[in-house]
């Protein structure tokens, strides 16, 4: 089991920053592919970001790219969303999510085995 605890959402104006982060506790973090999806109420959770066990390959959403940069350190078994040029349509619930490894990054919220309880990013206009 892996349990995992996010924070540093909130609210912030467009244009502005925010970093998530993701705490692991449990198992050993290094051997967990990481990710974080976000949802919106009544809408299906969406893939955001993953990334290896080492950190040194990372997969973004399209709709992210150019703007939100994930990793990790195994050290402080945290994994980290910084989130730049945010957009009010950026505005969800965001989850942190663990799966063991496997070939390449998984993007689909099933691949993933253990979530956290998710922290509320709302960006004004």
């Amino acid at each position: 089991q892996v349990q995992l605890v996010e924070s540093g959402g909130g609210l912030v104006q467009a244009g502005g920053s925010l970093r998530l982060s993701c705490a692991a506790s449990g198992r050993t973090f290094s051997n967990y592919v990481m990710a974080w999806f976000r949802q919106a109420p009544g809408k299906e959770r969406e893939f955001v970001a993953a990334l290896t066990r080492s950190g040194l390959t990372t997969s973004c959403a399209d709709s992210v790219k150019g703007r939100f940069t994930i990793s990790r350190d195994n050290a402080k078994n945290t994994v980290y969303l910084q989130m730049n040029s945010l957009k009010p349509e950026d505005t969800f619930v965001y989850y942190c999510a663990a799966t063991s490894p496997r070939v390449g990054l998984p993007v689909a919220p099933d691949d993933y085995a253990y979530w956290g309880q998710g922290t509320q990013v709302t960006v004004s206009s």
